[in-house]
């Protein structure tokens, strides 16, 4: 069991963070004056459990890899979503996500070598997004959809740097 109280100077916050972990079992207590949280991950063989709970939030997420599939379900309240994920080969994984309101989207990642991958997510008539990570580098394009004409795009780039 590990006991970690805290407190922030600048926002004058404090909570306590209670953990207690057990071979394949983790489980992390937040809490404050406002708002208590707690979250349990268990893991079975091949199977990830996690459960979040707070007053105003609780989510349920079972994350399955068998072979060359993984299987993400996640449920709250608000919001049910599922991912089927299949790796294709070495380099190429394609990922279509399908939630409550019927909505679906679809990722394709693709490996290119020395940490450097392509990713791009398409939700159609809502957006198109690439990413191409390239070691310390990341780019990213966003662009919006409506039907098959596009709303303009957001372009990022970023550098991870270490000192």
């Amino acid at each position: 069991v590990t006991l970690n109280p805290r407190y922030n100077v600048v926002d004058e916050e404090a909570d306590v963070v209670v953990g207690w972990e057990n071979g394949d079992t983790n489980v992390k207590l937040t809490a404050s004056a406002d708002n208590q949280e707690v979250n349990v991950k268990h893991r079975i063989d091949n199977t990830n459990i996690e459960l979040t709970a707070s007053r105003d939030n609780q989510e349920v997420v079972i994350d399955h890899q068998m072979d060359n599939t993984n299987v993400k379900l996640t449920a709250s309240a608000d919001n049910q979503e599922v991912t089927v994920s299949q790796q294709l080969d070495a380099n190429n994984r394609i990922s279509p996500t399908l939630n409550r309101n019927g909505d679906v989207s679809v990722a394709w990642e693709r490996t290119l070598g020395d940490d450097s991958s392509l990713t791009a997510t398409l939700k159609p008539n809502d957006s198109l997004n690439v990413e191409w990570k390239d070691n310390d580098w990341t780019a990213n394009v966003d662009m919006g959809l409506d039907g098959t004409n596009i709303n303009g795009a957001n372009v990022s780039i970023k550098r991870d740097v270490t000192f």
